[in-house]
């Protein structure tokens, strides 16, 4: 599935709820179905600068596509990366780099965080579009 269509997923998905308290325990919901990460990827060099809870993130490129494993010590901010991985992983670079998440926007999400975990809500994806941008330079200079 293209990263487009599933943002109109998560959107259409957060559009059943009425209020905030609701959307609240989807996302914690969803970070419950987070795969686990292996433990040997929650390194200090995998944790993400600028949360405020712990984020570790993870990637192998697979057949041209990027594998993201995560896990975090806060219920929400895990249901936030859940979302995000939803969103890019097994996602070729390009398409990574290529796309905004706009569903962040549409589904309100990000004002209705904390001004902390607004800004880690930034430096996860800033550190997925990184990785993304990492793979993208070794492959080009594979080729």
């Amino acid at each position: 599935m293209i990263i487009k269509e599933i943002q109109e997923e998560i959107i259409d998905e957060f559009s059943m709820f009425d209020d905030w308290m609701e959307r609240y325990e989807y996302i914690i919901e969803i970070g419950k179905t987070l795969p686990l990460i292996d433990p040997q990827y929650k390194t200090n060099d995998n944790l993400i600068k600028g949360c405020q809870s712990k984020v570790w993130l993870h990637a192998n490129s697979e057949n041209e596509t990027i594998i993201f494993t995560a896990d975090s010590d806060a219920i929400l901010t895990k249901g936030i990366i859940a979302l995000l991985l939803r969103v890019y992983s097994s996602q070729t670079p390009k398409n990574i780099l290529d796309s905004e998440p706009f569903f962040i926007d549409k589904i309100g999400l990000k004002e209705h965080l904390s001004p902390t975990r607004a800004n880690g809500l930034v430096s996860m994806i800033k550190q997925l579009k990184l990785y993304a941008l990492a793979f993208q330079v070794k492959k080009n200079q594979s080729n």
